[in-house]
C-alpha cells in the first residue's frame, strides 16, 4: 500500500486549476478551497469580498510513487501566468493570486528551485508567493468538480496538452 502526499496551489480561479490537476496520473484527489488568509471557515462570498486574505486554491492529494512533486510544480507553471499580480486573465482580486503553499521543507526547496528555473522563461518577474501551507478550507460543494458537473473545459488556464 502506497502513501499519499499533499500539495497546495493557487493559480487563479480554482475551477480550472482543480480540473487540470485531476487530469494528472497519480493525482488521487483535487479539492477547491481557500487558504492563506485570516478568516476561519470562509465562504465564497466572503473571499470575493476581499476581506479574508484567502486565495482560491486547490489541495492536491497524490501518490508520490506515481507522480513527483516536481511534476506537479510543472503543471502549476503551465496552467497560469505567474507574472500577473492578483489576477489571472479576466479574474481580478487578491483571491486570484499565484502561490505555492508548501507542506514540508523539501517542498519549499523544490518550489523555490522550480520558481527560479521558471523565472528564466519570463521577462516580467514571477509574482508567485511561496509560503508554508496554513489551514485549507474546502470550498462549498457546488465548487467541487465544477466543470464535471456543469460542463466547460477551463476558466483562463491552458490545460496540459491543450492548444491555445
Amino acid at each position: 500500500m502506497s502513501s499519499t502526499a499533499t500539495a497546495t496551489f493557487a493559480a487563479g480561479c480554482f475551477w480550472g486549476v482543480e480540473a487540470a490537476f485531476r487530469q494528472v496520473p497519480g493525482v488521487i484527489d483535487a479539492v477547491s478551497g481557500y487558504t492563506g488568509g485570516r478568516t476561519e471557515n470562509p465562504t465564497y462570498r466572503q473571499v470575493c469580498g476581499h476581506n479574508t486574505g484567502h486565495a482560491e486554491a486547490v489541495e492536491v492529494t497524490y501518490d508520490p510513487q506515481r507522480v513527483s512533486y516536481d511534476t506537479l510544480l510543472g503543471v502549476f507553471w503551465q496552467i497560469h501566468d505567474p507574472t500577473q499580480v492578483n489576477r489571472q486573465g479576466p479574474d481580478v482580486g487578491d483571491q486570484y493570486r499565484s502561490a505555492i503553499f508548501t507542506h514540508a521543507p523539501e517542498q519549499q526547496a523544490a518550489a523555490i528551485a522550480s520558481r527560479d528555473r521558471e523565472q528564466a522563461k519570463h521577462r516580467q518577474p514571477i509574482a508567485t508567493r511561496i509560503e508554508p501551507a496554513p489551514k485549507f478550507w474546502p470550498a462549498e460543494e457546488y465548487h467541487q468538480r465544477y466543470f464535471e458537473k456543469n460542463g466547460g473545459a477551463a476558466c483562463h488556464v491552458v490545460l496540459p496538452g491543450a492548444t491555445s
